[in-house]
């Protein structure tokens, strides 16, 4: 019996010594990798000096052109995520204030993303590797489940998520192998797609008193950061448009633009505007907030 636990006691620390190891080799590849998400770009490159910060869900990415903004002199990135949140947009926007960025003008889009306070587990796991070096990542997970299992045990928070952080993810990191996230000053166009099914129904949604959206702001307050918080725009056969009537009730600091853009041949879906249209979206903001740029 004293043998066996023996046995034990050494399988379990070795296994507990080789995930120590393999989380040093992992974290320490993501630590020097910076072209294959805005993350990892934010967390690992140079802090940088922009006029004009994009932030939100695929509604953001899909639908603000930065060359446009860069096209009247303004430096300008879309930090957009598709499938994010409130959640994830704004400890982006507090790590970019930790690595020293400086920012002029943040155009948030907060509409569909305003209902709920979840976090989007493909998102989440995007910030793992540096939990351990960045107070605001390690701050902004404190009040999840599974923190302690990301934060005390070992290469938990890799197999967890292997399919974002995991072996594959490390290894083209390691490579240097370049995504398309980070092209186009962080757009990703969407092309039209004839027969696409253009209806959406928001009329069970309900914008909340977002408590990141209030981070946001206040972030932006105290950095000296303007703030334009925008709907954006979605097909016309959408039941229960008053969503955006609600959120600018509740907001009324938001300004409601998804009307900017009408007819299908705009739309790659009903939630997001192919690149035609988000150009002509891109041209009008650029006409209401910096005419005179």
């Amino acid at each position: 019996m004293k043998e066996f636990l023996i046995l034990i006691t050494k399988t379990f620390v070795i296994l507990l010594l080789t995930a120590a190891c393999l989380d040093a080799i992992y974290t320490y590849v993501y630590l020097r990798s910076s072209n294959r998400g805005k993350v990892e770009a934010v967390f690992n490159r140079k802090p940088t000096q922009y006029d004009v910060v994009i932030l939100g869900t695929s509604r953001a990415n899909n639908h603000f052109v930065p060359d446009l903004f860069e096209y009247r002199g303004l430096k300008t990135f879309n930090y957009g995520m598709s499938g994010s949140h409130l959640f994830e947009t704004a400890m982006l926007l507090e790590l970019m204030m930790e690595r020293n960025y400086k920012i002029n003008t943040i155009i948030l889009e907060a509409d569909l993303s305003l209902s709920n306070e979840k976090r989007d587990e493909g998102t989440t796991a995007r910030y793992l590797p540096y939990i351990h070096h960045s107070s605001v990542i390690a701050n902004h997970f404190k009040t999840e489940k599974e923190f302690s299992l990301w934060y005390y045990i070992p290469f938990y928070r890799y197999i967890k998520y292997d399919s974002q952080i995991g072996f594959r993810e490390m290894y083209q990191s390691i490579i240097g192998k370049p995504t398309n996230h980070l092209n186009n000053n962080g757009y990703y166009p969407l092309p039209s797609k004839k027969g696409t099914n253009m209806k959406n129904d928001y009329r069970r949604l309900n914008p909340l008193k977002n408590k990141y959206y209030e981070q946001i702001k206040q972030i932006c307050k105290s950095n000296n950061i303007q703030l334009i918080t925008v709907t954006t725009p979605v097909c016309e056969n959408v039941k229960g448009m008053d969503y955006f009537e609600k959120v600018t009730k509740l907001y009324p600091e938001i300004h409601n633009l998804e009307n900017l853009v009408q007819g299908d041949d705009y739309f790659s879906s009903c939630g997001h505007l192919n690149d035609k249209g988000a150009r002509m979206f891109t041209q009008k903001v650029l006409l209401l907030f910096f005419k005179d740029q």
